[in-house]
């Protein structure tokens, strides 16, 4: 199985592009907001049993993805403070672990436009990071930092193109046809 593990800043296009790569692949997607809002109505945001539970329902669905011989499951990823430096080494040995694959994609895009974009009201819809002062005092904080993210195989800058293009350009490298960047 190969996981197509999308990474970035909130309001990137993580979820945009997984939709539309999930259409040309056929791929599942397993986006992370899945586990958060779920958690959210129980526990709050980062708090012990909300990061045990969130990563433990990550890694489940992996695994069990992985043996259920899936040809390929997206999954959606926001670095935050909140979750366990290990966790992504973990995601890694899980899969691998299955004789599968994890495919790194980062998407960036220039800070003036995600903060025009973090408040659209379709981020609403899963609970998303909405206030774009909220935004400015987490990435002063630090809370967004991608250095500890495995190297990209591809990355792509949304701003520059189509959700549909970025999909495009991800199931190109997927199918093995090229390694863009």
């Amino acid at each position: 199985m190969r996981l197509v593990f999308i990474y970035g800043l909130p309001a990137t296009g993580k979820l945009t592009v997984a939709q539309e790569l999930s259409a040309m692949t056929g791929y599942n997607l397993f986006h992370n907001h899945l586990a958060v809002d779920l958690l959210l109505s129980v526990f709050e945001f980062g708090s012990a049993p909300f990061v045990e539970l969130r990563e433990h329902i990550w890694l489940s669905v992996f695994e069990q993805a992985s043996q259920s011989q899936l040809p390929g499951l997206i999954f959606t990823f926001a670095p935050e403070p909140t979750v366990r430096p290990d966790f992504v080494n973990q995601a890694v040995a899980t899969i691998e672990d299955g004789n599968g694959e994890v495919i790194f994609v980062e998407l960036v895009c220039p800070v003036g436009e995600l903060k025009r974009r973090i408040e659209s009201p379709s981020r609403l819809q899963f609970g998303k990071l909405t206030s774009v002062s909220l935004f400015e005092q987490l990435v002063a904080a630090g809370s967004f930092a991608t250095s500890g993210m495995p190297k990209a195989r591809l990355s792509i800058d949304t701003s520059l193109c189509l959700p549909r293009d970025a999909a495009a350009q991800i199931a190109r490298m997927v199918a093995g046809d090229a390694i863009l960047t």
